[in-house]
């Protein structure tokens, strides 16, 4: 999904993950980072005392015991309020995954922060956009079903273009939105969204939204949770199975733009965002929608130079190779939570084409084919890999383990094989010793008698 910052607003830190060692994280995602939560704390200590003077806090100070108790139980239920009030303002207003919060320079209340003047469409502020319960909204008979469940609906504020024809699958779309919660906290806020319908760059009641829209067109979205965000919501702002309503606006409709056509920087630009939306999803456990967009992100970080002579040219080759090759450890990480097995091992053999030291890569591969019986291919690979990471637990974990299946392997063929051919030569000459040994010794008994 493509995001381009408008109104104000200043995007988080994108996720730019680092990839641990094995040992921690065989599991996961190479880049996959909690995202940063801008801390709202009370105020530092060392500020004015409530915003007093230093000369009344002289006369407090004069003033008789009773007084000044009385005083500076005032003051900390001023501080108190003063704490509640910044808490409030910080109202977040975020696209998809980014966490974007209204710092407050201000002391204004949150109502007059959220004036007309800040949102995106202040000549539809309806009554269904501003205090309407949401469940009136389901069962209005005004708006228009988008699905057959009536789980999401719109209502036509301002009429598009009827002769330019209505958005399509795989088509690419600009879109200016905003959504709220039924307390009507802003949780998206976008001037230009761009995404590709069907690509899971956004929820799917944006993309249900928009094939029904012409453009230009204004209209006001109610989407139920399963259309959203779901039984996990959105931390730390949406709610589980919360609704959500959108003002939104079709802006533009294109085609899709071919990868191969794109500039590199563009690639890795477009690349990226598909792969953080995999991130997202895979730390949702939504492990079919992660994988989803790692392929997608895999289609755009492509390198098809024509000039090799091009040291620039070579140095982005070698960036998009960078990002690829953390697609493909994702994805593989992704392909094992579905238990595709043989996949991830296809994919991580991709991922050692490019990179024949990813430590990563092979210890996902040696243990992939340790499980599948392949010891000999799996011990050459966990034998490469504790060469670049002598120290790494798991590698050495992962070799005790296969020397193990290895040996008992062996011993239970052997074990299995031995009943098949009848009693052992050891066992029946050892009966015989014990027979001969006990017949002699009851002759000579007998003599002596």
């Amino acid at each position: 999904m493509e995001t381009e910052p408008c109104c104000e607003e200043q995007r988080d830190g994108v996720l730019d993950p680092t990839e641990p060692k094995v040992a921690e994280r065989i599991s996961e995602p190479a880049d996959c980072d909690p995202l940063n939560k801008l801390p709202c704390g009370p105020p530092e200590q060392g500020e004015e005392l409530c915003g007093k003077d230093p000369s009344e806090l002289e006369n407090h100070a004069v003033e008789t015991k009773d007084k000044e108790i009385k005083s500076l139980s005032n003051c900390e239920q001023e501080r108190r309020q003063a704490e509640c009030k910044v808490e409030k303002k910080l109202k977040k207003t975020n696209s998809w995954k980014m966490v974007r919060f209204q710092d407050p320079s201000t002391e204004e209340d949150v109502v007059e922060r959220d004036s007309s003047a800040e949102i995106l469409f202040p000549e539809y502020a309806v009554e269904e956009w501003t205090c309407a319960q949401f469940e009136e909204l389901f069962a209005a008979e005004d708006w228009e079903n988008i699905t057959d469940d009536r789980l999401l609906r719109k209502k036509i504020l301002e009429s598009g273009d009827e002769q330019v024809p209505r958005s399509t699958w795989g088509q690419e779309v600009t879109v200016k939105m905003q959504g709220v919660l039924e307390d009507r906290t802003v949780v998206e806020k976008d001037c230009k969204l761009v995404f590709v319908i069907g690509e899971g760059d956004v929820i799917q009641a944006l993309e249900e939204c928009v094939m029904s829209m012409q453009k230009g067109e204004i209209t006001l979205l109610l989407a139920d949770s399963q259309y959203a965000y779901g039984l996990l919501g959105r931390e730390p702002d949406i709610p589980a199975w919360a609704p959500l309503l959108y003002q939104l606006q079709l802006l533009d409709i294109r085609d899709k733009p071919d990868p191969e056509t794109l500039p590199i920087a563009d690639r890795i630009r477009v690349g990226n965002q598909k792969r953080e939306r995999g991130n997202f999803h895979f730390q949702r456990e939504e492990y079919s929608l992660a994988a989803r967009a790692y392929y997608v992100a895999l289609e755009v970080l492509t390198t098809h130079s024509q000039d090799g002579n091009d040291v620039g040219m070579k140095e982005e080759e070698e960036e998009v190779r960078e990002y690829r090759v953390k697609c493909l450890n994702n994805l593989a990480t992704a392909q094992l939570r579905l238990e595709q097995f043989d996949e991830a091992l296809h994919t991580s053999r991709d991922v050692l084409t490019l990179q024949p030291n990813n430590v990563k890569a092979l210890f996902r591969t040696g243990k992939l084919l340790s499980d599948k019986g392949e010891y000999k291919e799996a011990m050459e690979v966990l034998k490469q890999a504790l060469k670049l990471e002598p120290t790494t637990k798991a590698i050495h974990a992962e070799l005790s383990k296969l020397v193990k299946r290895q040996s008992g392997g062996k011993d239970t063929q052997q074990w299995r094989v031995k009943p098949a051919k009848g009693l052992s030569w050891k066992f029946i000459l050892g009966a015989l010793v014990v027979a001969l040994g006990s017949l002699v010794t009851s002759v000579i008994m007998t003599a002596r008698n």
